[in-house]
């Protein structure tokens, strides 16, 4: 294959792998997002998913449960500090999606998190989760698997995803645990 095939062949994958990332949902009133997931190490215990969910409606929703066939377990989370100490805890009650407003799930913040794995994560691969919602129901929908250790999605050529929330923390290694207080 000349070089110019080669860089030809790269590229159309590259930007099939970038087409999937942004990739849009509907369900009801809202709209799912850049869903993504983090490459993990061989023997991982746990990772994390992550997806923007926007809310058109004129009334509330509630993320209350997440599924998948890839852990043992699947939880809603946040990581918050607390006593000058990052921690993670279980969302019993969900996360809310407040009408009219968007809600991003990301590393360092809120997120949807497998625990139990299965088996690793490997970039460029996708991993089936279902999500259900107080109002709109459930739906299925595909994470993206993108480089390990990745600290947002990179279908942007350049512009940051976060937000400004204040949820957002470099220094968190996700298959950290500690503090959790759950296996």
């Amino acid at each position: 294959m000349t070089l110019f095939k080669t860089i030809m062949v790269a590229a159309a994958i590259s930007m099939t792998s970038v087409s999937a990332y942004a990739e849009e949902v509907k369900l009801g009133d809202l709209t799912l997002s850049n869903t993504w997931t983090r490459a993990t190490p061989p023997n991982a215990k746990a990772g994390g998913g992550f997806v923007t969910i926007t809310n058109n409606g004129t009334e509330a929703d509630r993320l209350v449960s997440a599924a998948s066939d890839v852990s043992k377990r699947v939880e809603i989370h946040e990581m918050a500090v607390a006593d000058g100490v990052m921690k993670m805890r279980e969302l019993e009650n969900g996360i809310e999606i407040p009408a009219g407003e968007t809600v991003v799930l990301k590393p360092g913040g809120l997120h949807i998190m497998f625990m139990g794995l299965n088996g690793k994560f490997e970039e460029g691969q996708d991993v089936a989760v279902s999500l259900t919602f107080e109002n709109a129901g459930s739906v299925d929908i595909d994470l993206s698997v993108a480089a390990m250790g990745a600290k947002k999605i990179n279908h942007d050529h350049g512009h940051s995803h976060d937000h400004g929330d204040g949820h957002g923390h470099d220094g968190h290694k996700h298959d950290d645990h500690s503090g959790h207080g759950k296996n």
